[in-house]
Parts: C-alpha cells; structure tokens; sequence
C-alpha cells in the first residue's frame, strides 16, 4: 500500500504499522477529545498540512512524512471484517408446523398510514441474523415486496404503507417455518384530515405531498434531540407545535461535539461502551423510542430528515464495518419506511467520515432505495465538497455553504446545475457562540432564507445561542429563544400565498432578484439594500396590485389603487423590504 498527500489521516492511523509515524507527526492526534479526533483522521495529509502549517513551520512537513511513510516494509495486515450471517433454512425443526405463530393487525388502516402486522414467533439463537422475514402485499394486479424486522422478547413486526384505496391482501415469507406463508388481508380507507401523503419532488424544483398539496420546506435542525430524555424531549415538540417548522434535521445515533457531552439515554446495540458492542444484536428500546418520536413529529405535521451516518461520535457509530453498516440501514429502513413523514439524508457531512469512501455512499443509497417501497426523499450533505447530485437516486440536493458570507445567492446556479430542488439546510445558524458557523444575527438568517426563496430554493434554520445549562437548540431541541422564526413563519406564509408550483426565479435587475410568474405575479427582495422608491415597466393595458412587505417587521401593505405601464413605487428606505405585484 501506498500513502500519498492524497491519503487521510484515518487510513494511515488504522493501520498499526503506519500509526507510530504518524503520532511522531501528529502528537495531538492521540489526545484529542473524540469529535475532534475524528474530523481530524477526516482530512488528507495535504489538508492537514494546509490547516496547520503555521504551527508545525515545516515547509517540507509533507514530504518528510511522505518520505518515512514510504519507507515502511508493507505486511498485510488481516482483515477483521466479519462475514455477513445468511438466514438458513434449518432454523427450526422440519416438525414445526408452517405459518403456526400467533398474529394480529388491525382491519383497516388510512390512506398513507402504517399498517403493521404483528407476529409472535421463536426467539432461540439470534433471530436479528438468524431470522428473515418480509411478506408481499397484493392489490388486484399489483404485488409490494417489504421486508420485516425483529422487534425483541420473540416479537416480529412487518410494517407498510398503503398508497391506494381498497382491498389489500398479503402472504408473509421467513427462514422460520413459524412465521412463513401466514395470510391475511385489510382495507385501506380514506386518508383523516392533516393526511396528505409522503412528499415528492414537483415541479422539477419544488415540493408536494402525493395528494397533491403544495409542500413548502420549512426546516431547522436539532441533530440529537431524540437523546436527551423525557422532559426536554416533550419541550422541543412543544416548541415545534408552536413554530412553522415543518421538516427537522436529526440524526438516528447521538452527537459528541461542542456543548454535547451527555451520553445518551438508549444505545443503538446490546453491550456498553466499555465492554464493546454485539453488532448482531439492536437494541429495540433505542428504535422503538426514535419511531415514537417520528411518529409524534408526523402529528404535528413534521417531516423528519433522518440522518443516518454522521462522524461526532464517541460511541464507534462511525467506524463500523461494511458489514454491520449494511446490517443497520436494512434494519432501520424496514422499521421506519411505512411512516409517510420520513425522509433519508445518508449522512451528516458526509465528507468528514473518513472510514467511509465513494463506493460506501454509493451501496448505502442502493440497500437504501432498494429496500424502501415507498421511495421516501433522499440525499447526502456535504461539509466541504458537495455530493454528486447527478446520481439518479438523489431527489433533491441537500447543501451546506461553502462560503462564509454568501450561500442562498448561489441558488440559481446549483438549479441550473443539477436541476433538482435546492435545500440549503445549512446557512449557518443564529446565535452567539464563539464558532462562525453558530453566530449570525436573526436579520441575517431571514436574509438568507428570503435570498434563497427567491432563487427558488429554500433554507433551514439552526439556533445556537448560550446559555448555562448547555441546551443549544441546534443539538439538543428545548426552548427557541431567537428572532427568526417568527420571521421565517411569516416567509412561509408568504411563499405558500404564493404560486401553487412554488417560486421560481424570474429574470431580473441586476441589484434586486425577482421570481414569481411571468406578467402574473412577481417577488421583489431588497435585501439588505435600502432604496427610498423604484421604478418598474408592466405591460400597458394590464392593471396589478402592488404591495410592500416588511419582512423584519412582519407587515404587509397594499398600496392603494391598481397599477399598470411603467410605475414609481415609493419605499421607506429601510433594509429587508420586499414588493409583491400581482396581475388582476
């Protein structure tokens, strides 16, 4: 093997006869708290001298490194990779008798709902890799493959989402002669009010759910807020039910980084941490806990962004094998795909998890997307480098910015790039902590989201301010203590009062963005500009509404009479002002 400046930090360290050169010239790397030894073994060589070059003043610290790492007598070192466990079809006695386990599900479920059949069965063994279960779900000609899980304590689950009215029939399948070929059917009735379905790509560029209904993403992000018990647990919904968020960024394993230090009140797999985890077996408290919680999202209305992989981590999440990580995304996608309310971000900066490479990202999307019949949204964010958005399996691009000052004004580019809806769900967030990324006022995060709304795209929120107890909003959900959400609430009204197919950007001066409808309906945004009137040209013998919004202070203003040809429209002179004409 061969080390280049190409090569990362985490792939020399995880082999022992490289590891001692590179304590030699990484010293720190050995006592770094666990977050920040893990982004670290994320950069290359050339980015880490990049990073620290000031400090090491060694202008020839890369090659010197480079140098010795070559001069290693190479030895193989074995592979600890576990083979994966298959299912055999010995697992109970050829005496047991065929579909004999007790069963129940209800007899009708709603339109978009999750049916769930519930199956008691044997428990001897490991029945998480021991056992294979799924059932075919048939309407008239049509036939669902969904696979089931274990749910612990000899209890089986098959969950799945009905996307059509009638009569549903299904035949389950299963390794154990107890759980293999039992029969059933349901009636799958009207969707309850508030029910509209999974949502999907519309438009090219936009959002609906599968009723159709407009869906305008209104996202903040709480990365571990399923992990701080209870009480905080029930504020933060509280908070959101109060809001007009309605997606949520959050991951499925706990978060290690700044003012996150508490452990975790459930972990993903049997063992502790200490004593190392048994990768074969789940713990069913952690995922019945996590579905809870996206269930109670779903009644509120909330979509949940579910991160699946992310690199702050103490807890060996990040690291583990291809084939424990294989295990996992089957596991979780045949506990969550039935809930309409899910949607699959594959990682959390992605690019900062060293242990894993493009080939990694690429057969997590396929187990993903292969394994999810109801084809939910999904993606995969960046810290650095976007991911490829091409890929067909991407729905939508989820970004970070990239640039400390300027984020939503790229908008316009990445459609035309990828021609997929654009999700800035990181701008930055508001706050005052000491970091750049957790420290723009509230005008400022209204500002990005109404530039990238204009720019036909749309931007998350993210709250970050101190306070002694070390709830940050951005992590740990609890109280929403700034000033933009009520601004983004009135942003979401706004763009909902908008055209049904969403905003899409229209050509424009070169000073202030516009999107809307061609000679329909036009949205002006001043910015951070503050003009005391403008100018604009209308086709003559079409009569518009004009009205002034001030989107810090909430207000809107309909100027009174009609308008038509070329206009004057006076302004207060005043920042984060927007105009909206509307043919009448």
């Amino acid at each position: 093997m061969t080390f280049t400046e190409k090569s990362r930090v985490g792939e020399i360290w995880k082999l022992e006869v490289s590891r001692d050169i590179l304590e030699k010239y990484i010293p720190a790397l050995t006592n770094l708290p666990p977050h920040m030894a893990s982004l670290m073994k994320s950069l290359s060589l050339e980015k880490y001298y990049q990073f620290h070059q000031d400090e090491l003043s060694q202008p020839d610290w890369l090659s010197r490194i480079l140098t010795e790492l070559s001069s290693i007598p190479f030895v193989m070192e074995e592979s600890k990779e576990e083979p994966e466990i298959v299912p055999t079809q010995d697992y109970e006695d050829a005496s047991v008798a065929i579909g004999s386990a007790s069963f129940h599900s209800p007899g009708a479920v709603e339109l978009w709902g999750v049916f769930e059949l519930e199956l008691r069965g044997p428990s001897h063994n490991n029945p998480f890799v021991d056992v294979a279960i799924g059932a075919q779900f048939y309407q008239e000609d049509r036939s669902v493959r969904v696979a089931g899980f274990y749910d612990g304590e000899g209890v089986y689950r098959i969950r799945f989402m009905p996307d059509t009215r009638g009569e549903w029939s299904y035949k389950t399948h299963s390794n154990a002669r107890t759980l293999d070929g039992i029969q059933g059917a349901f009636r799958c009735v009207e969707a309850t009010q508030g029910n509209h379905g999974p949502v999907r790509v519309n438009n090219t560029f936009h959002f609906a759910h599968e009723d159709g209904t407009p869906y305008v993403p209104i996202g903040t992000t709480c990365y571990a807020w399923t992990h701080q018990g209870t009480e905080l647990e029930e504020q933060t919904l509280e908070s959101l039910k109060a809001s007009a968020f309605n997606k949520i960024r959050m991951c499925v394993f706990p978060k290690s980084y700044l003012f996150n230090n508490n452990e975790p009140t459930y972990n993903a797999f049997e063992g502790t941490l200490d004593e190392g985890w048994d990768y074969t077996r789940f713990n069913p408290t952690f995922f019945q806990h996590l579905e809870q919680r996206i269930a109670d999202l779903g009644e509120l209305g909330i979509e949940a962004d579910l991160i699946l992989f992310h690199a702050y981590d103490r807890w060996g999440y990040s690291e583990m094998s291809p084939t424990v990580d294989d295990r996992y995304l089957r596991y979780i996608v045949a506990r969550l795909s039935a809930y309409r309310n899910v949607w699959w971000s594959l990682a959390n900066e992605y690019d900062l998890m060293w242990a894993k490479g493009p080939e990694d990202w690429e057969r997590f999307a396929s187990i993903v997307t292969k394994n999810d019949p109801v084809n939910h949204l999904i993606s995969n964010h960046n810290c650095f480098a976007f991911y490829d958005f091409s890929k067909p399996w991407v729905t939508h691009c989820s970004i970070q910015r990239v640039d400390v000052y300027k984020t939503s004004e790229f908008t316009n580019e990445w459609r035309d790039k990828w021609k997929k809806p654009i999700v800035i769900d990181e701008c930055a967030y508001e706050g005052d902590i000491d970091q750049g990324w957790g420290n723009i006022t509230g005008e400022e995060m209204v500002r990005r989201f109404w530039e990238g709304a204009i720019r036909g795209g749309y931007v998350g929120h993210g709250e970050t301010y101190l306070n002694p107890e070390e709830i940050l909003w951005w992590s740990k959900g609890g109280k929403l203590t700034g000033s933009s959400p009520a601004r983004i609430a009135f942003l979401r009204k706004i763009m909902e009062e908008g055209p049904a197919g969403g905003l899409d950007p229209l050509p424009s001066d070169w000073d202030v963005p516009c999107a809307g409808i061609k000679d329909e309906y036009s949205l002006y945004y001043f910015g951070f500009n503050q003009p005391k009137f403008r100018n604009f040209n209308r086709k003559a013998g079409t009569r518009y509404q004009v009205e002034l919004i001030d989107t810090w202070n909430m207000t809107v203003e309909k100027l009174s009479g009609s308008f038509e040809g070329s206009f004057r429209i006076e302004l207060p002179g005043r920042q984060y002002m927007a105009i909206r004409i509307t043919k009448l």
